[in-house]
């Protein structure tokens, strides 16, 4: 399976309608509004990369309101960070502090840098990546606090980085996405309701 990373840039105001649009389209497994030089993240995985870029030339980048986006894509050549263990401490419904971080590293270490995170409790998932940086991950804390020391403290003091950027994901966000999603879904079963055919009088 190839995954890749969108990095975006959206008209200002239209973050949760671009969001929700995102989270239609086949292959698309997470989507975030963040703070910082981009708007969103999403996590695209599919059966090729052919299709990943198909699907970001044709389909993602035609939505309206989206301005530009970067793609990070995964490499495959090893699989050092194992993500199942860290999934099954993620307790459902909790309000988390989560960041994603994209890393630059030292040219040949940039597997040493995924190993070196596997080991950190907080981040919860993470790959080597093409493109613009070398490292991807995410990270979750239980608040903003504990957030920025795992990010400032533990991760920047890792060897081999040379330089970060931090993408905070917007907790609020993620509720007007689930509103806008919630009222979708009892539009479409108002619209069900109204075209059935009526039973009244009815034997």
């Amino acid at each position: 399976m190839a995954k890749s990373y969108i990095l975006m840039n959206g008209e200002t105001g239209f973050e949760v309608e671009v969001i929700a649009s995102l989270k239609k389209i086949k292959g698309i497994t997470e989507v975030h509004g963040i703070l910082g030089l981009y708007d969103i993240i999403a996590k695209i995985e599919l059966e090729s990369e052919e299709k990943i870029r198909e699907t970001i030339t044709k389909v993602i980048r035609k939505i309206p309101k989206i301005q530009s986006t970067l793609t990070l894509t995964r490499s495959e050549s090893q699989e050092i960070f194992q993500t199942s263990k860290k999934i099954i401490e993620m307790i459902l419904g909790q309000d988390f502090a989560q960041a994603y971080v994209v890393i630059h590293c030292k040219k040949g270490e940039e597997y040493l840098t995924l190993k070196n995170l596997s080991h950190i409790s907080e981040v919860k998932e993470a790959d080597v990546i093409f493109g613009f940086y070398d490292v991807i991950c995410k990270i979750q804390a239980s608040n903003n606090k504990i957030l920025e020391n795992i990010i400032t403290k533990v991760i920047r003091a890792l060897p081999h980085i040379e330089s970060s950027m931090t993408l905070n994901i917007i907790n609020e966000q993620e509720n007007d996405i689930k509103k806008v999603s919630d009222t979708e879904a009892m539009g479409q079963f108002v619209n069900t309701k109204i075209g059935e055919p009526s039973r009244m009088g009815s034997k």
